[in-house]
């Protein structure tokens, strides 16, 4: 049987052991923030796209 030891006195490995075996899993949840783009904002790539839509493709 192991002595008591208290955490704060524990190794720097076994301090980051333990804490990986109490941390829990996201599963399928993606952490990072997600924001939804601001439809008042400039957005060049739309006006790009709506440009090369409406010149018709033809060069005669």
């Amino acid at each position: 049987m192991k002595n008591f030891i208290p955490f704060e006195k524990l190794s720097k490995k076994e301090k980051k052991a333990i804490n990986a075996a109490k941390r829990g899993s996201w599963g399928d949840v993606n952490p990072v923030s997600r924001v939804p783009a601001n439809p008042k904002a400039y957005n060049r790539s739309k006006r790009k796209a709506a440009d090369r839509r409406d010149s018709g493709g033809c060069f005669a």
